[in-house]
């Protein structure tokens, strides 16, 4: 059994009267992320962490911000097509760790519905994703309520 690992990172500029979406669903805000597509970090990271485990470069080389066939889409579609493309490589995703960081909106209690979200347009298991939140103390752009960042370890397999 071949094992892969990748790591994804983003961020967004938070903006007010913009969704909010996240980790597939619509978290009640005032403001939301800025992006070429709906600004969903956790599908972001998700799609980097997977291509890079694959070794298939990076979101914006397969969704480029210039294309406006990907104005405003809902990063979901964005996640199942980097699913279709590492799963047509031979490679199937054993588990992804999630760390969203931002400052507000709380998001612990969404984490459950992002999670079932999640697990629906990937095909796997809830428990074989690992969503956490945490704030970065008041600290940076996040903790200034500038923007929203997240990370993400993907371990794939074939």
């Amino acid at each position: 059994m071949k094992i892969r690992v990748g790591q994804g990172y983003d961020v967004h500029r938070l903006e007010e009267g913009r969704a909010f979406w996240l980790g597939g669903i619509q978290i009640p805000s005032t403001f939301g992320p800025v992006g070429h597509s709906d600004a969903d970090v956790v599908c972001h990271v998700l799609c980097d962490a997977l291509l890079g485990a694959a070794n298939m470069r990076n979101i914006g080389y397969h969704f480029s911000d210039k294309d406006p066939r990907w104005k405003g889409v809902d990063s979901k579609l964005l996640l199942a097509e980097v699913l279709r493309m590492v799963r047509g490589a031979g490679y199937e995703i054993s588990n992804v760790d999630v760390t969203v960081v931002l400052q507000e909106p709380k998001l612990n209690p969404h984490i459950p519905a992002m999670k079932t979200c999640l697990a629906e347009v990937m095909a796997i298991p809830e428990e074989d994703i690992s969503l956490k939140a945490t704030t970065s103390e008041h600290i940076g752009f996040v903790g200034r309520g500038e923007g929203i960042a997240a990370h993400c370890v993907a371990l794939i397999y074939r």
